[in-house]
């Protein structure tokens, strides 16, 4: 029976691309991505279709293609950690794919601060709301996913308004990219940092700094 692809392309660096997932897109017909993810690919002579706000029409050119060509998703980080696959389930049955897993963005981050994550909750205020104050006094570490609106610094502020000065931050960005950088700080040394791009943050609670 016919399948596509979800692959899982790592959090950004084409080194940390699974050798399986360079394989399986060597083999497909058609590319469907955003365009972080399709430029390593571009010298490749495939049939490539960007992600856009318009997925329907995604939808409609799977269901109307995958029987006959071999196609791909080519999905930033890990599948299973806040990726499109959610949004590919909706409208496929799990028979129809073959799932493929990457490095997600929180595995890097805590691997290249030291730290594991089998007592972290992860969660992601990127476009969401997410009560990590309060999930704080259940769980010991916090990683999230940020965006403009809920930034490193407005997080910062969030902890010092609710009387969580003592908690460690890490603030990740571009991860796995040659400008990446790592910032480590209470709560009001990243308030007082400028700027940040878009992020990953480690919440670690009660740390002597």
């Amino acid at each position: 029976m016919s399948k596509f692809y979800v692959l899982g392309m790592g959090p950004g660096n084409e080194k940390y691309i699974l050798p399986i997932t360079k394989e399986i897109i060597s083999e497909c017909h058609v590319l469907i991505g955003g365009k972080r993810n399709l430029q390593y690919f571009e010298h490749l002579n495939k049939e490539k279709l960007y992600i856009s706000a318009d997925l329907n029409k995604i939808v409609d050119y799977v269901k109307n293609n995958y029987k006959r060509k071999k196609i791909c998703f080519l999905l930033s980080g890990d599948t299973g950690f806040y990726s499109m696959t959610t949004f590919i389930k909706k409208h496929f049955s799990k028979d129809d794919m073959i799932v493929i897993p990457g490095i997600s963005s929180f595995q890097y981050m805590a691997a290249k601060i030291g730290e594991e994550y089998n007592d972290a909750l992860l969660g992601s205020v990127h476009g969401r709301d997410f009560d990590y104050i309060s999930k704080l006094k259940e769980y010991n570490k916090i990683f999230l996913l940020t965006d403009k609106k809920n930034s490193p610094k407005s997080i910062a502020k969030n902890l010092i308004e609710n009387k969580m000065e003592d908690c460690l931050l890490a603030v990740g960005e571009n991860l796995s990219y040659e400008n990446e950088k790592i910032t480590l700080g209470s709560p009001k040394n990243i308030l007082d940092i400028d700027e940040f791009s878009m992020s990953v943050v480690m919440i670690k609670r009660h740390v002597e700094l």
